[in-house]
C-alpha cells in the first residue's frame, strides 16, 4: 500500500520487494559456494569443513540485522552522517597503518579488532558516496566551478586513495577514483575539469605501476599470464582451467578441481571460476540474468527519485556494488590486472558482506519514495 503526494506526485510505502528478493538469491548461491569452495581448505587447515561457512553464515545475519536497520532508518537522519562516515574511515584507515593493523601477503589492509578482522576499504566506498551525493546535490550553484565545485570532493577522496596507497591497496584506491570520476560526471562537474584530471590519474597511475616491480610483474603477467603461469600469472591460468572446465553444465556443485589447492584460497576473490568450474555456462548465465535483475532494479530505484540527493545517493551506491561486480569479473576472465577486488554476495568475508548490505539497506530505504507509478 501506497500513499501518494498529490503536489509531488511521490510515493511512500513499501520497499522494492523485488530488489530484495533477487539480492537475497545472490546471496544464497554465494553461501552455498563459500561451502562448496572452502570446504577441503578448510578441513586441511582447521579440520573443520565448516569453518569458512559457519562464520559466513554469522556474518551474513548480521549483515542482515544491519540492512533493516538502514532500510528503516529515518531519511533525515542518514543525511546527516556525511561527514561523520568520512571522519570514521579516515580513522580507520590511519589505525590500519598503525601497529593494530594486520598485514598479509605483503600489505597491510585490515583492521585487527580480536577475532575480526575490519577492511575499512569496504566502508571507505559508502562515506565516499554519501559525501559526493551530498555534494553533488546541495552545491549545484557551484559544482561548475574548480576552486570551490571541484577542489573539495578531489581534496577528499586524495585523502582516501593516500591512505590506501600507504597499505599498498593500488587497486582500491583505483576503485575511489574511478567513484568520483562518476559520482562527479552525473553531479554536473565540468567536462573539462573531469578530463584533465583523468589524465593526470593515468599519468600517476603509470608511474606507480612503473615504479614498483611487483605491480609491473603483474601488469606483464596480465598480459601473457602463461608465459609465468608458476608465478605472477598462476591465479589467472587456473581460473582459465576452472571456467574452461565446467562447459556448458559444469562438473556439479562441490566436484571442482581447481579448489583442490590449485587455485589458492578460492573462497575469496576468485571464488566465482570455482561455480563457473561447478555450473558450467548455464549457472553463469544464471548469474548474470540474476545481475541484470539486480542492477535494473537498482537503477529504477534511483531514477524514480525526484529528490536530486537521494537520486545520487541510490546511484551512488549502486555504483559501489557494480564497479565490486564488473572488476571482480574482469580479473577472473583475464579482462584486467588482479586487484584483490572480492565479489559482492560471494567472496567469504564480513567486511564485504556487510558493506554490501549496508549498500542494499540503503537503496531499500531509498526505494520507498519516488515518482508515482
Amino acid at each position: 500500500m501506497f500513499l501518494t503526494d498529490d503536489k509531488t506526485g511521490s510515493v511512500q510505502g513499501q520497499p522494492d520487494w523485488w530488489f530484495l528478493a533477487v539480492t537475497l538469491l545472490l546471496t544464497a548461491l554465494g553461501l552455498m559456494m563459500v561451502f562448496s569452495a572452502s570446504g577441503i581448505f578448510a578441513e586441511r587447515i582447521y579440520s573443520d569443513t565448516y569453518y569458512f561457512f559457519k562464520r559466513q553464515a554469522v556474518f551474513l545475519a548480521i549483515s542482515l540485522i544491519v540492512m533493516t536497520l538502514a532500510a528503516i532508518m529515518p531519511r533525515e537522519l542518514l543525511y546527516r552522517t556525511q561527514y561523520y562516515a568520512v571522519a570514521a574511515v579516515l580513522l580507520l584507515l590511519v589505525l590500519t597503518l598503525s601497529p593494530l593493523g594486520v598485514k598479509a601477503n605483503g600489505a597491510q589492509r585490515w583492521l585487527g579488532l580480536g577475532p575480526i578482522r575490519l577492511q575499512a576499504m569496504e566502508f571507505a566506498k559508502i562515506a565516499l558516496v554519501l559525501y559526493l551525493a551530498y555534494f553533488m546535490a546541495t552545491k549545484q550553484a557551484i559544482v561548475k566551478t574548480f576552486s570551490k565545485g571541484v577542489i573539495p570532493p578531489f581534496m577528499v577522496t586524495a585523502s582516501f586513495c593516500f591512505l590506501l596507497l600507504l597499505q599498498p591497496d593500488f587497486g582500491g584506491a583505483a576503485l575511489m577514483l574511478i567513484l568520483l570520476f562518476i559520482m562527479c560526471l552525473v553531479g554536473g562537474t565540468r567536462a573539462i575539469y573531469l578530463a584533465i584530471s583523468a589524465f593526470l590519474a593515468c599519468g600517476a597511475a603509470y608511474l606507480l605501476v612503473t615504479t614498483e616491480e611487483y605491480r609491473f610483474r603483474r601488469i606483464l603477467a596480465f598480459l601473457d599470464p602463461f608465459a609465468v603461469a608458476s608465478d605472477e600469472g598462476y591465479h589467472l591460468v587456473q581460473s582459465f582451467y576452472a571456467f574452461g572446465t565446467g562447459g556448458v553444465s559444469g562438473l556439479g556443485l562441490g566436484a571442482s578441481m581447481q579448489k583442490l589447492f590449485y587455485l589458492p584460497e578460492a573462497h575469496n576473490d576468485f571464488i566465482l571460476a570455482v561455480f563457473g568450474e561447478e555450473t558450467g555456462f548455464i549457472g553463469m548465465s544464471l548469474f548474470f540474468v540474476l545481475g541484470a535483475i539486480f542492477f535494473w532494479r537498482g537503477f529504477f530505484i534511483a531514477q524514480r527519485q525526484e529528490n536530486l540527493r537521494d537520486r545520487l545517493t541510490a546511484f551512488g551506491l549502486l555504483l559501489v556494488i557494480l564497479l565490486s561486480m564488473v572488476l571482480n569479473m574482469a580479473v577472473v576472465l583475464g579482462v584486467a590486472p588482479p586487484k584483490g577486488v572480492p565479489m559482492p554476495f560471494f567472496s567469504y568475508g564480513g567486511s564485504s558482506l556487510l558493506s554490501s548490505f549496508i549498500c542494499i539497506g540503503l537503496l531499500l530505504n531509498i526505494s520507498r519514495t519516488g515518482k508515482a507509478g
